[in-house]
């Protein structure tokens, strides 16, 4: 067998200095996990974490959005009341910003979220590692459209040793199917599904649907999977739907002569 490389080395002893550094966030965490967790709903976390959201496509970004926007409804209380939006100005030309209305009927404030536009990635990160040490700050919410070598293990780690300390969570929107070293938590796999179903017309788009996956993480044992939807107390967690794609399928007939075909092209089996 080979000996590892000098690479793999390097990353390896990362994700030990990582483990060992987040080990008090993630105990809090963990605790919080196992008391609200029941049956399949999805769990609700504390603050102090970082969590990698990955999506395949950016024209999956307000799915992203709404998952991080649901999860840091829950962390508003007491002082912190605030949450910040960064992402690059020439991305947010292209993907477009949070819609004010369209927070204000899922319970979210427009006044409370602080919209944050840089011009390069080392700014993303400075304003993110700023903002998570702001005592008003509950949460953190990066959009990062393309792949960045600056948003590597070294700066995933700083963000994560920040975020334990101060206690407000850090969420990077994230796409594509690269995944880099890092730090974080949690990471997770968001895909839009088949919508739920509409009153009275079955075969009418309904209420959006996806599904969420962990990719990474220790906090959930029980769970690694969910379907969830967006309601006015925030998201909660539904049975999937079928679609007209998940129709159960059935073996394939045995092969047999085909019937002839008649002078009207009729066939005798008609």
């Amino acid at each position: 067998m080979q000996a590892p490389n000098r690479h793999q080395r390097l990353a390896a002893l990362r994700d030990v200095i990582a483990d060992i550094e987040r080990k008090p966030a993630l105990a809090e965490a963990r605790h919080r996990v196992d008391a609200d967790t029941v049956s399949t709903r999805f769990p609700r976390f504390a603050g102090g974490l970082v969590q990698e959201v990955f999506t395949d496509d950016t024209r999956h970004s307000s799915v992203s959005l709404g998952f991080a926007l649901a999860q840091t409804r829950g962390l508003l209380a007491g002082r912190r009341m605030g949450i910040l939006y960064v992402q690059l100005i020439n991305q947010a030309q292209d993907m477009g910003m949070p819609y004010g209305p369209g927070l204000i009927s899922f319970g979210i404030d427009p006044a409370a979220i602080v919209l944050v536009r840089v011009a390069n990635i080392t700014e993303l990160l400075w304003a993110c590692e700023e903002a998570l040490n702001c005592k008003a700050i509950a949460a953190v919410i990066a959009d990062v459209a393309k792949p960045s070598k600056h948003l590597d293990f070294t700066a995933s780690r700083r963000l994560s040793l920040r975020s334990a300390q101060s206690g407000a969570s850090l969420f990077l929107l994230r796409y594509g199917k690269t995944r880099e070293a890092s730090a974080a938590q949690l990471r997770w796999q968001l895909a839009p599904i088949t919508s739920g179903r509409k009153p009275f017309d079955d075969h009418a788009p309904g209420p959006a649907r996806w599904t969420v996956k962990l990719e990474r993480g220790s906090l959930i044992k029980q769970h690694a999977e969910w379907v969830l939807g967006w309601t006015e107390n925030g998201f909660t967690s539904f049975t999937p739907r079928r679609g007209p794609n998940d129709r159960i399928r059935t073996n394939t007939p045995l092969p047999r002569p085909l019937p002839t075909k008649l002078g009207n092209r009729l066939s005798q089996a008609s």
